[in-house]
């Protein structure tokens, strides 16, 4: 188990990363070039930091008793026990971390597995940095509204358990680093669009850049008030095309 600079991590007591406004990740894939693409694609992401990469089932085990990360990570097929084995062994020992799985496992049985052990995600590999930085945004917004939320009565209860549902507009609690005035005009690119956008239209169109058109596209995405469909070409990867859906 290494660190993210490739030596042993420093262990942590739990609730460490509350205060100093971290979310600890571990990676956990039997294939270390994998692992060391999740890594970086995790530290690209703020306020993720990694602190541990595991290649076994075992070794996750005693990573998080020694790390006490927030997240888990976790590839299914792992060379000593099947992935979703690890989480009731966490469970067990009183570790409370949260797990997204991220898993070539297409099977539905594999996916209401995860769901009843209480996966707050689930991604395909393989996937782009835009897909895991989505999931990792929206993660984050939730663990934010999750400790900060005080129960006086059962509309806080309800608003704590709708926490993964779509926003009433795509403007509403945006991830560190977008603005709102960026995400309205991205919004209205969308709405008065005839038919759907690539990120490159609505870059042209709203007057930014590509890569930050995108980023706003890919958050309607996941948040749920933009539709992805895929146009093939007849060469190299299919074109993302966006529609808004609010």
């Amino acid at each position: 188990m290494k660190g993210t600079s490739g030596t042993p991590a420093t262990p942590r007591g739990p609730g460490t990363s509350v205060t100093t406004g971290t979310i600890d990740v571990l990676v956990v894939d039997d294939d270390f070039m994998v692992a060391r693409v999740h890594r970086t694609f995790v530290e690209r992401v703020e306020p993720f930091r990694v602190v541990g990469v595991a290649s076994t089932g075992e070794q996750a085990a005693h990573a998080v008793d020694e790390l006490h990360p927030d997240l888990v990570l976790l590839d299914l097929y792992l060379p000593d026990v099947f992935g979703l084995d690890v989480i009731p062994r966490l469970r067990t020992a009183g570790h409370d971390c949260d797990v997204m799985v991220i898993s070539a496992a297409r099977e539905a049985d594999t996916v209401r597995g995860a769901v009843r052990h209480g996966v707050v995600d689930y991604l395909l590999k393989p996937f782009e940095f835009e897909d895991l930085r989505a999931r990792l945004e929206r993660y984050a917004v939730q663990r934010g509204r999750l400790l900060a939320t005080v129960v006086h009565g059962q509309a806080d209860v309800d608003r704590v358990l709708a926490g993964a549902t779509v926003p009433a507009s795509a403007v509403g609690s945006l991830p560190k680093g977008m603005s709102v005035e960026t995400a309205e005009l991205i919004e209205r690119t969308l709405r008065t669009a005839e038919g759907t956008l690539s990120a490159a239209e609505c870059a042209t169109l709203a007057g930014i850049s590509r890569v930050s058109a995108r980023r706003y596209l890919e958050h309607f995405h996941t948040i749920g008030n933009a539709d992805v469909t895929l146009r093939y070409g007849a060469a190299g990867r299919p074109e993302r095309r966006y529609r808004f859906q609010g």
